[in-house]
């Protein structure tokens, strides 16, 4: 049973002392590691994670979206990181190899594929390891049989997408589509809208997985080159203080148990026995994966104040998206607003779990709801109609994809043009 510590030894330094209480940044159920306080080789103190985020002192860099993946795994307590290069996330896989040099990463090493990355992540975290890897567009592709191995396996394991284009002919540029695929593996899925976002995600991503009742992979998303290869001011934690280790003692299944689904598949199948319980275990194991994202909701609400963000909700026009399309949006209503056409924002963080209540409870009140993609399929805009009772009222796009940039005043025209409002040929 999960009790409250008290804590004894000196904490990060910390803001405006005087005005803040823990119980205020007790957000989260406090960690009872053993190893809490103590100092890793590296000198890292292991924090509690209320600590970590909402009490330690932070600084402004101006980084990449692939030095601020650098950053967070260096205070992550991370034990073990399998690289593949693949455009746009092999600068990020490389700055990882320059921790694991400098003492910050437990192991380190390139797999020959993909495919062997993702199921050689997958040992280690059956070993106990705290598991962190980067992959994007084709390569997600290329591994995605393990992705639902791994949730089936209930194994805690982040993978950073940085998302790009998946079709043919080949390209290199940011395009969601592949979040698409992920959808329905059993993982939990956050879309990131900037750098920050990145850095915050992936520390509060492994905080989230490894909870005993979700324990389950997550792939933190974000737009390939807008977010990996441009600079951003970031808030970047100190580098003395990390983490606490991952407890694989907590997990829901036992490690490597062969007497306890799912790994006793692996030894002696069902379906050698019985095709009634083969299909049954497996069913009713789908359900508690499902059931698991769903309970990630009690953790990841309070560390990301909310799964959606809003704006100016009381609006008759929205705009809703994920990602840097929300940064677009911005920029859109921004260029609204200079002709007096008032359009509020909604922020979706996570898409798996989807934030079902949230969204429907934002747009009850609006007239007319637009949902600006970078992909084809819209598979966003998909996930909105399927929770909204008046449908008929959110419009699909704009969208663009292949890697191709949104200019927000696209989405000025097709808000206008759906609005009936006058609107000026754009000059490119």
């Amino acid at each position: 049973m999960t009790t409250a510590v008290a804590i004894e030894t000196p904490k990060p330094k910390v803001k405006n002392k005087a005005a803040q209480t823990r119980k205020s940044y007790d957000r989260i159920i406090r960690s009872t590691h053993e190893k809490l306080e103590t100092k890793n080789k590296m000198g890292q103190t292991h924090t509690d994670a209320n600590d970590f985020f909402y009490r330690a002192e932070r600084t402004k860099k101006f980084f990449t979206g692939s030095e601020v993946i650098q950053a967070a795994i260096k205070v992550a307590h991370c034990d073990m990181s399998i690289a593949y290069p693949i455009t746009p996330q092999s600068e990020a896989a490389s700055l990882i190899g320059e921790l694991y040099a400098e003492g910050y990463v437990g192991e380190y090493f390139r797999g020959e594929s993909e495919f062997a990355v993702m199921s050689q992540c997958a040992g280690a975290a059956f070993g106990g390891s705290r598991v962190f890897t980067t992959t994007a567009g084709p390569g997600t592709m290329r591994a995605m049989e393990n992705f639902p191995m791994w949730a089936g396996s209930r194994l805690p394991i982040q993978v950073c997408v940085t998302c790009r284009g998946i079709n043919s002919p080949l390209s290199i540029q940011p395009d969601t589509l592949e979040i698409h695929y992920l959808l329905e593996t059993g993982m939990l899925i956050w879309h990131a809208e900037t750098a920050q976002d990145l850095y915050d995600f992936i520390l509060k991503g492994f905080i989230v997985a490894e909870q005993p009742d979700v324990h389950v992979p997550i792939a933190v998303c974000c737009d390939g080159f807008f977010v990996t290869h441009t600079k951003d001011t970031v808030e970047i934690l100190p580098d003395d203080v990390c983490l606490p280790p991952y407890d694989p003692y907590k997990s829901p299944v036992p490690c490597m148990d062969m007497e306890c689904p799912p790994v006793r598949m692996m030894r002696d199948p069902f379906i050698m026995k019985s095709n009634y319980i083969h299909c049954a275990t497996h069913a009713s194991w789908q359900q508690e994966i499902h059931a698991a994202v769903e309970r990630s909701r009690n953790h990841t609400i309070p560390l990301l104040d909310g799964l959606i963000d809003v704006e100016n909700g009381d609006r008759d026009v929205l705009i809703i998206g994920s990602g840097t399309s929300v940064s677009q949006s911005r920029e859109a209503i921004r260029l609204l607003e200079l002709e007096g056409i008032k359009v509020g924002l909604v922020k979706i963080k996570t898409i798996r779990p989807f934030p079902t209540e949230e969204v429907r409870d934002a747009l009850k009140n609006a007239k007319t709801v637009f949902v600006p993609e970078f992909n084809i399929t819209g598979w966003l805009a998909r996930e909105i109609k399927a929770v909204v009772p008046d449908n008929d009222k959110v419009i699909a796009g704009p969208h663009v994809a292949g890697g191709m940039t949104m200019p927000s005043e696209v989405i000025v025209v097709e808000i206008k043009t759906a609005l009936g409002l006058n609107v000026e040929k754009i000059k490119m």
